[in-house]
């Protein structure tokens, strides 16, 4: 199936931002191809991984709204891939709406999910909130500098790029770069499950303690470079800990 395009009539409002809606019921897809193309956004649509390919083959897309269960290729195992190869933010769908589907998306790097049949409207608010959280990483104030080095580690918050102590880099999604940035912007303090939703995923995320836990053992993992410095301290009935010292550069 081909996909379809719907610019906006005001696609300015929305800076040229180009999303790719992946759902194999075409129901669905021409309400919410519709309903963002009304609100300013270039939508694209794809029934399957196929045609997805086909949509990002034709130029960058900032954003995938995607459907788990989806004929051929899943939307977990795209969500995987698209993850690992840096790829645009992703909001999963999904019928069934269980918390187990929920973790999973997330931990696979999708940057939020919702269940179906969604809001549009609230579809609407969750697309702003994901491109608003990958712009804000990018404008770094002056007197924070430009990067973040700790116990051999380089953030770079312009470029969004870590490296390990032996300068290999660390793909990290949308979530997990947040989160990283708001450790290394607070170190050595103890910060709340809320504290770090708020600060990570935004106040307008729906995201719970879960979600978080979720995301700092995937942190964990991309920051054991085997020295066996424990970067995350958990602190019971608290919260959690950067334990490194922090060094700005530019």
């Amino acid at each position: 199936m081909e996909t379809s395009q719907h610019p906006g009539q005001d696609a300015g409002r929305a800076g040229g931002v180009r999303i790719l809606m992946v759902d194999d019921d075409p129901g669905i897809r021409d309400v919410v191809s519709e309903f963002l193309g009304r609100h300013g956004y270039t939508v694209e649509t794809a029934s399957d991984a196929r045609t997805m390919e086909q949509a990002l083959a034709r130029g960058p897309v900032d954003l995938i709204v995607l459907d788990i269960m989806l004929p051929g290729e899943d939307g977990l195992a795209i969500c995987r891939r698209l993850a690992a190869q840096d790829g645009p933010a992703i909001i999963m769908l999904s019928a069934m709406g269980e918390d187990t589907d929920r973790i999973v998306g997330l931990e696979l790097g999708a940057d939020d999910y919702l269940p179906k049949p969604c809001n549009p409207r609230e579809l609407l608010a969750r697309v702003r909130a994901v491109l608003r959280r990958r712009q804000e990483p990018r404008v770094v104030e002056d007197s924070m500098g430009a990067a973040c080095e700790f116990a051999g580690w380089r953030l770079d918050l312009v470029r969004r790029e870590l490296r390990s102590p032996q300068s290999v880099v660390v793909n990290l999604s949308t979530g997990e770069f947040s989160l990283l940035r708001a450790f290394v912007e607070r170190p050595q303090r103890v910060l709340t499950r809320d504290q770090l939703l708020d600060l990570a995923r935004g106040r307008d995320s729906d995201a719970y303690d879960r979600a978080i836990d979720v995301q700092i053992s995937r942190l964990r993992r991309k920051l054991d470079d085997g020295g066996g410095a424990e970067l995350i301290r958990t602190i019971r009935s608290e919260g959690y800990m950067f334990t490194a010292k922090v060094v700005r550069t530019p």
